[in-house]
């Protein structure tokens, strides 16, 4: 039985555009697989802990010499990378705040990275590949070739290379400009934000479209 693991990270609510669009990617796959399973995860409301030094030695420790707070912070990364495995699609919606990931994402992403568990530390194999990652990006502004804050976007050079031990590959669809509604210097983007989304929204919804008989 196919299975999604549909995942949230913005702090705006239903004002966000990145959770409309999860949503509509959501949708999207059920459609595709009516016989199939989605597993949710808010990181926006429910942010997983940081790593503190307890999660960072557990890494470090054999299993059966974790103290008990190792062991809490070592089994949070144990049940966080099942649910990546159980999954054959991920739906990970990724706002850029502040020009990077928002902690929350940054925290979920640091428990996956726990060797034995998302990949081999032996080999340096990654343990967690053959799933389809897709990420739904939002953007406030503008970071494309050719515009003032070329290159201000950390989020999209930073995930792919932040999960390459675990062998997930992130494909991104992304809205810009989604603040052109809402600050008033934005207002005469509103046409090229109101194109990007429904940019997204297209590639969205070709993403498990049934193929012509």
């Amino acid at each position: 039985m196919p299975h999604l693991l549909h995942i949230d990270s913005s702090i705006k609510g239903d004002e966000s555009v990145s959770r409309k669009l999860t949503a509509r990617a959501v949708a999207a796959w059920r459609a595709a697989h009516p016989d199939g399973t989605v597993t949710y995860r808010d990181l926006g409301k429910n942010p997983v802990p940081h790593l503190d030094d307890n999660g960072g030695t557990a890494r470090q420790t054999p299993v059966d010499q974790h103290t008990p707070a190792q062991a809490e912070s070592w089994q949070l990364s144990e049940r966080l990378i099942a649910e990546v495995r159980e999954a054959d699609a991920i739906v990970l919606g990724l706002p850029l705040y502040n020009y990077g990931a928002p902690s929350s994402v940054k925290a979920w992403v640091d428990h996956l990275l726990a060797p034995g568990l998302s990949y081999d530390p032996s080999t340096g194999t990654g343990l967690l590949e053959g799933r389809d990652l897709i990420v739904i990006g939002s953007r406030g502004g503008g970071y494309g070739p050719g515009t003032p804050r070329h290159g201000w976007d950390h989020v999209t050079p930073w995930l792919p290379h932040a999960l390459a031990a675990t062998g997930l590959e992130p494909r991104f669809i992304t809205a810009e400009l989604t603040l052109a509604s809402v600050v008033p210097a934005m207002a005469e983007l509103i046409p090229l934000a109101e194109k990007s989304l429904a940019e997204a929204e297209k590639e969205i919804d070709a993403l498990w479209a049934t193929l012509p008989v």
